[in-house]
């Protein structure tokens, strides 16, 4: 009898150990990640209206379940980094589809194929309003304020990429933040490597081309008007063509830049924004359109053929992809380099 008893209670007391081991393996995920939190990321805000950011501190106490991503590129970045289920909804749906993650976008709560306001917005209900800075304002075409949102009791991460004095570089801070955000390091790290990657492969097949080439802006999608935008503020658009060994000829220009002025600087290359994607002019008659007007015959760009077209969310999506359109452009600018 007494061995019986013995023999019971060490079975039980097995058994009690297989299950105390059991929840510890079951809880150890929840603990890691219950101490991973909370997160302090150095962010930013800026007053209603204005242009001057400053710095804000963010502080996560967990993982956000519901963002809204501001633009097509913000939220194809979450996709890239396993998030799609949490993303309550999406604005601006335009620009160049990234591949990879295509079949995954077309899935998403698509709010609006343009900018999105604030009540569209909180009607994702958020905890995470993330994405383009300059569309983190109160008006019509602003999913509210940093300040407004915070106040809310919403939190915010806008894209240092889109902020002034973000680069190409800034992408990969952002990364890493948004890792560090969403407690997922390894997939944010093997994703910064994958860009790295393409960027250096872009700098190793220009590596023989020394001289920078001028280039400007030409912001336009009416083949009778030339607009030249100066991009003076816009550092990550003007760092993203350093890529491609294209210098702003304007990047200094704080004023207006007339079709005089242009002609006089008289840039190595002409950039165009590619609309296709939008469903807007082609590139094909803006560019027939600008090698037709008289008035800058006398351009070398004209003369040479050296007007290209880029997406315009490879050059203002301030997003990880505009690597692939200075991928494409290079291409077409030296095509005897990467055959």
């Amino acid at each position: 009898m007494k061995k019986h008893l013995l023999l019971t209670a060490g079975i039980a007391a097995i058994l009690v150990l297989s299950a105390c081991g059991n929840a510890a393996k079951t809880s150890e995920p929840e603990a890691q990640a219950a101490s991973h939190y909370p997160v302090t990321i150095e962010n930013f805000t800026k007053a209603e209206g204005g242009t001057t950011w400053e710095k804000k501190d963010q502080v996560f106490d967990k993982a956000p379940e519901r963002i809204m991503a501001n633009t097509r590129p913000a939220a194809e970045l979450l996709l890239h980094l396993g998030l799609g289920d949490k993303i309550a909804g999406v604005g601006a749906n335009f620009g160049a589809p990234d591949p990879a993650v295509e079949s995954e976008y077309n899935k998403l709560n698509i709010l609006s194929d343009e900018y999105v306001g604030k009540e569209v917005t909180l009607g994702t209900n958020p905890d995470l309003v993330y994405g383009r800075g300059g569309l983190f304002d109160n008006a019509d075409w602003g999913v509210g304020t940093v300040d407004t949102l915070n106040g809310m009791g919403i939190k915010t991460y806008v894209l240092e990429s889109s902020v002034t004095g973000g680069t190409y570089d800034s992408i990969y801070k952002d990364i890493e933040h948004l890792g560090e955000i969403f407690n997922v390091q390894d997939k944010a790290e093997s994703f910064i490597q994958e860009l790295k990657g393409k960027q250096e492969g872009i700098a190793s097949k220009l590596a023989g081309i020394q001289a920078e080439k001028t280039f400007a802006y030409l912001h336009m999608s009416d083949p009778k008007e030339v607009s030249v935008y100066a991009a003076q503020q816009e550092t990550f658009f003007n760092d993203a063509f350093k890529m491609v060994k294209l210098d702003n000829v304007f990047k200094n220009e704080t004023g207006e830049v007339s079709v005089e002025m242009l002609i006089q600087a008289d840039p190595d290359v002409l950039i165009i924004p590619d609309w296709s994607t939008t469903g807007g002019t082609t590139q094909d008659k803006l560019k027939e359109a600008l090698y037709a007007n008289p008035k800058l015959s006398s351009m070398k760009a004209i003369k040479n053929k050296q007007i290209y077209a880029v997406d315009y969310n490879y050059m203002f999506g301030y997003g990880y992809n505009t690597i692939d359109g200075m991928e494409k452009l290079a291409k077409e600018m030296y095509p005897d380099l990467f055959k």
